[in-house]
C-alpha cells in the first residue's frame, strides 16, 4: 500500500480528504480504498444539497462490506462526480484524482489532519 499521501489536502480521521478551493473537493483516501478492497457502488448526496461536517453523506459500497461517507466541511454541494457512481472502481484506481466524489461550497470546516498527522494516525 502507498503511503504517499498529497502534501496539499487535508485528511479526517474516517480517511476522507479535502482539497481546499472554490468549490473545495472531497474524497476518500487509498487507505479507504485499499481497506474497502473493489468499490461498487457510491450513494452520494444531491446537487444542492446541504452537508454538515461530521455527519453521514453517503456510502460506499465494495464487494467487502459499506462504508459511511463522512463529510469533513458544511456547505452546499455543487458537484457530483458522475464518473464516479457510473464506474466506482476509478475510486480504487485514482483515489486522490479522477476518484474524488463531491464538491463543495464551503462554508465551515470540522476537525481536519494534515498529510502527516494522518499518516501517523493511519501507520499502525
Amino acid at each position: 500500500m502507498s503511503t504517499d499521501l498529497p502534501a496539499d489536502l487535508h485528511y479526517t480521521v474516517e480517511h476522507e480528504w479535502l482539497k481546499d478551493g472554490s468549490p473545495s473537493t472531497i474524497g476518500i483516501t487509498a487507505v479507504a480504498a485499499d481497506a474497502l478492497g473493489d468499490i461498487v457502488y457510491l450513494e452520494l448526496p444531491s446537487v444542492g444539497d446541504e452537508i454538515a461536517a461530521g455527519a453521514v453523506v453517503g456510502e460506499i459500497e465494495s464487494t467487502k462490506s459499506v462504508s459511511e461517507l463522512f463529510s469533513p466541511v458544511s456547505g452546499t454541494v455543487v458537484e457530483v462526480n458522475q464518473d464516479a457512481v457510473d464506474d466506482p472502481s476509478v475510486v480504487n484506481s485514482d483515489p486522490f484524482g479522477a476518484g474524488w466524489l463531491l464538491k463543495v461550497e464551503v462554508a465551515s470546516t470540522g476537525p481536519l489532519l494534515t498529510a502527516e498527522q494522518y499518516a501517523a494516525q493511519t501507520a499502525g
